[in-house]
């Protein structure tokens, strides 16, 4: 039966030029480049400069989106920014990105799932699109996650870097199958009970600062690798589909140990996982979009590819998404 879709018609990403080595955090705090590689996979990060905002980083990778589709700002009628890290409280980052793109008419909004926000993001753009209330969609995941870090903390400031990755999503009808080109499924979860594991100790209403980052790194691997695996299934169930029609799975690029113990236990070949941690960090909404940008651009992600995607961030939240490029 034939069926609006959401299909990616563009893609683009920014890195902060400023690159931070694990060299030159071992001069700040006590850490060394062989730890940090044998824990994390992460060799590198980027660093807005200062006076460089997360609408900046967003506007940027939403414009190299943009070129890519054949599209101007004036064509989109909706902006889904995920971000942590936005320019002020109010109003929404997505609206200043908005401003910067001449977008003139439809919403912009931001959504707030940490880590997980770009697959969020992704699904509720999905909703606007397949219901008819928009013809096309940009989806970005920007952070400036820099500026709250504690940078005496080796626990966690070694883990994270700034970046941006935004696609443009245009409604176009396909036949219903799973062989439509788009978003086929996406599965949201979420489980406030875990707030303490991963959470920064500061917020308006509560203590009126900022706050730094704060992580039981143990726990969240542990619950990482436990959580995850289920709604993968169950978004591949949707469309009843197994693992091994996946082509690529382009997971949320937070820990390279994590990744790899979520594809073993899935039974992922390797050689199917895009990895990019090594040189960005944990960019958290901005690190699928980042992976994903990474791998179309040098070939491995093709036209009739199927790509799932996955993530899990403070709150906890996790979810997950399958598209067929």
């Amino acid at each position: 039966m034939a069926t609006l879709r959401s299909v990616v018609r563009g893609i683009g990403s920014y890195l902060p030029e400023k690159r931070v080595t694990n060299d030159d955090l071992a001069k700040i705090v006590d850490t060394s480049d062989e730890w940090i590689v044998q824990r994390t996979g992460i060799r590198a990060r980027h660093q807005a400069a200062e006076g460089e905002f997360t609408s900046h980083l967003a506007t940027k990778a939403a414009e190299r989106a943009l070129a890519e589709a054949g599209l101007k700002g004036s064509d989109i009628d909706l902006i889904v920014l995920a971000t942590s890290t936005p320019d002020n409280t109010f109003p929404a980052t997505a609206t200043t990105v908005q401003a910067n793109i001449g977008m003139t008419g439809g919403a912009a909004f931001d959504v707030q799932a940490v880590c997980t926000g770009f697959v969020y993001g992704l699904s509720i753009a999905d909703n606007f699109l397949r219901s008819g209330s928009a013809k096309h969609a940009l989806v970005i995941g920007a952070e400036t996650y820099s500026r709250i870090l504690d940078w005496n903390d080796r626990t966690t400031c070694v883990l994270f870097g700034d970046g941006a990755g935004a696609v443009v999503l245009e409604a176009t009808m396909g036949d219903g199958s799973i062989h439509d080109e788009g978003i086929l499924a996406a599965r949201l979860r979420s489980d406030g009970t875990h707030k303490s594991k991963l959470f920064v100790d500061g917020g308006v209403s509560s203590t009126g600062t900022i706050g730094k980052l704060r992580m039981d790194g143990k726990e969240v691997f542990k619950l990482a690798v436990g959580m995850v695996p289920q709604i993968l299934h169950d978004t591949l169930d949707d469309v009843g589909l197994p693992f091994d029609a996946v082509d690529w799975f382009v997971p949320h690029q937070a820990n390279s140990r994590i990744i790899h113990a979520t594809a073993e236990k899935l039974g992922l070949a390797p050689e199917k996982v895009v990895l990019t941690v090594a040189d960005h960090a944990n960019t958290s909404s901005a690190s699928i979009p980042l992976a994903l940008d990474v791998a179309v651009k040098d070939g491995r992600i093709k036209k009739g590819d199927l790509v799932l995607l996955e993530a899990m961030g403070g709150g906890f939240t996790w979810g997950a998404a399958l598209i067929r490029w």
